[in-house]
């Protein structure tokens, strides 16, 4: 069944909107609304390529369908353009919050680099505080009309600018007050965690966790500095663990696989995956297994015991929601509701919380699965 971003599905019966979800890498700079970005445009007088929504939402699905890391992060020029004013930033990220609520999401983290956001004259601080300001709007909206949804910031650091060390230290300030982890985003290949180690350093004396992208555009050895270098406890993306895998032989639905160390690792030490499928799918980071979903290695880091995690990436790039990737994934491999479940509790195992809010999370699930 064919699903529009704001669309739903149903699985035995059940509509896959009305689930209980946990986002966890979702991008604000790439969940904003057409409607906006054209009247955000207008504003500060930024050029957009198309003058109606659905044609500027078709815009960016064909530009993001490159297959390259690189010319999918070009699109994003555009986005981070309109955000660049306390009233932009408080507007997209309050939409952001009620986008994930409508689409069944119970507790998210919105990642950003405050870095591309200060050609408006806004300090680092200002633009985090004016995104906290948009959250807490959204939140008190959706619990306005007898929903709970709750939003953390994971304040993100370019990894091919000099400022990582910075962007860190505005994290942990912020700490208690919106910020809950770290990143590190931009172009992978050929900017390894281990360039940005003293940011690494500085947030593991103060205990404060970073996920890091890796095994995206780069393979193993961007994964193992993330987890050597960035201590990280989760990995964005991390897709590309799989060529640490050798399938030694299949029979049938009987699959044998030989571990690499690597891989064993991160299996064996549950560091969840925050895999994108659509977005995969789109960057070329599953090309070495193939170019539809059905070749994505989701399936097989799942049934090996890895900590999958299903998320968007970029709504607005691969038009795409929460619903829509669950959707999509079990038609591919024929999960059942059970599997979207597991995904679901994974999610909220790995999220930046205290683990009674953690538990909280899963027996929330938990219920409304059962439900």
């Amino acid at each position: 069944m064919a699903i529009d971003q704001h669309g739903d599905a149903k699985l035995e019966g059940v509509s896959i909107r009305s689930l209980p979800k946990v986002s966890l890498h979702d991008h604000l700079d790439g969940a904003l609304r057409p409607q906006t970005i054209i009247e955000l445009a207008e504003e500060a007088g930024v050029e957009v390529p198309e003058a109606a929504a659905d044609d500027l939402a078709d815009w960016f699905e064909d530009q993001s369908d490159s297959g390259s890391l690189v010319e999918y992060l070009k699109t994003f020029d555009l986005t981070v353009a309109v955000m660049q004013t306390r009233d932009g930033l408080r507007r997209v990220a309050k939409e952001f919050v009620e986008d994930l609520a409508a689409d069944g999401v119970i507790y998210g983290e919105v990642r950003w680099a405050p870095e591309q956001h200060l050609q408006g004259g806004l300090s680092l601080d200002e633009v985090v505080e004016a995104v906290q300001e948009g959250i807490e709007e959204g939140e008190d909206s959706i619990e306005g009309s007898g929903r709970d949804i709750r939003v953390g910031q994971l304040i993100t650091a370019m990894r091919h600018t000099d400022r990582s060390l910075e962007i860190a230290e505005l994290a942990v300030r912020h700490r208690g007050r919106g910020a809950v982890g770290f990143d590190i985003a931009g172009p992978e290949a050929g900017f390894p965690p281990s360039n940005l180690r003293p940011a690494f350093d500085y947030l593991a004396s103060v205990f404060f966790p970073a996920t890091v992208h890796a095994g995206e555009a780069a393979g193993l050895d961007s994964i193992r500095s993330a987890l050597i270098d960035g201590r990280a406890l989760r990995l964005g993306h991390g897709v590309r663990i799989a060529e640490d895998l050798d399938v030694v032989e299949q029979k049938g639905e009987e699959v044998q696989v030989r571990f690499g160390d690597l891989a064993r690792w991160v299996r064996d030490r549950e560091i969840p995956l925050e895999l994108s499928p659509s977005s995969n799918l789109q960057t070329g980071a599953i090309a070495a297994w193939g170019t539809q979903l059905e070749d994505h290695p989701f399936d097989l880091l799942y049934q090996l015991g890895f900590a999958v995690t299903v998320n968007v990436d970029n709504r607005t790039m691969s038009r795409t929601s929460l619903t829509r990737e669950l959707k999509l994934l079990a038609d591919a491999f024929e999960y059942t509701l059970d599997d979207l479940e597991a995904f679901q509790l994974n999610a909220a195992a790995a999220a930046f919380l205290t683990i009674e809010e953690r538990e909280e999370l899963i027996e929330l699930i938990g219920e409304g699965f059962s439900a």
